[in-house]
C-alpha cells in the first residue's frame, strides 16, 4: 500500500452527483483511492488496478443497478 496525502490528490466525482457522492483519485501507481465526498477527512479506501477495472466493468454491465433506490 502506498502512502499519500489525500489533500494533494485530484479527486473526481460523477457529473450526475448532487454533491453527495463518492470521489475517486488516481494515485499514479495503478491504485485508485475512494472517499465519501461529504466526509473527506474520513477513511480512504484503496483499490489496485485490477480491482478497480473489475468494479467498473460490473457497473457498466448493470450488476449494481439493483442497489439504487
Amino acid at each position: 500500500m502506498s502512502r499519500f496525502d489525500s489533500d494533494e490528490l485530484v479527486w473526481q466525482k460523477s457529473s450526475f452527483s448532487n454533491n453527495s457522492c463518492v470521489e475517486a483519485a488516481a494515485l499514479g501507481d495503478g491504485q485508485v483511492a475512494v472517499r465519501d465526498s461529504k466526509n473527506p477527512a474520513q477513511a480512504v479506501l484503496l483499490y489496485n488496478a485490477s480491482e478497480w477495472r473489475a468494479f467498473l466493468a460490473g457497473v457498466r454491465n448493470g450488476e449494481f443497478d439493483h442497489l439504487a433506490p
